[in-house]
């Protein structure tokens, strides 16, 4: 995964990819009864990957968490590090939100 992508690209990724792996195994169950050598061999096929992207996707949230962990961690040391900055941002933040929605 590229290093540039945003947390909340990854938790729409990883919520995608929930989906697609509860819908695979709804499917895999749902054909259990189905005879035939071609589907034996896709089942098995979609059982495999299912298995592989279940494993992708446990390593991915643990990626989002941990770069949510240290993000947070970054913030708190700068603002014990530099308070009366991280007041003045605050504020502009602020001055800046009154702003936009004042002007509605």
């Amino acid at each position: 995964m590229s290093e540039q992508m945003t947390t909340a690209n990854k938790d729409k990724l990883v919520s995608d990819l929930k989906v697609v792996i509860s819908d695979t195994e709804e499917l895999l169950r749902a054909t259990a009864g189905t005879a035939g050598e071609k589907v034996g061999e896709l089942r098995e096929r979609l059982a495999l990957r299912l298995r592989d992207a279940k494993e992708r996707l446990v390593d991915l949230e643990v990626a989002v968490i941990d770069k949510t962990k240290a993000a947070a961690r970054a913030t708190d040391d700068f603002v014990h590090d530099e308070p009366w900055k991280a007041v003045g941002v605050a504020a502009a933040l602020g001055l800046a939100l009154g702003v936009l929605i004042g002007r509605r």
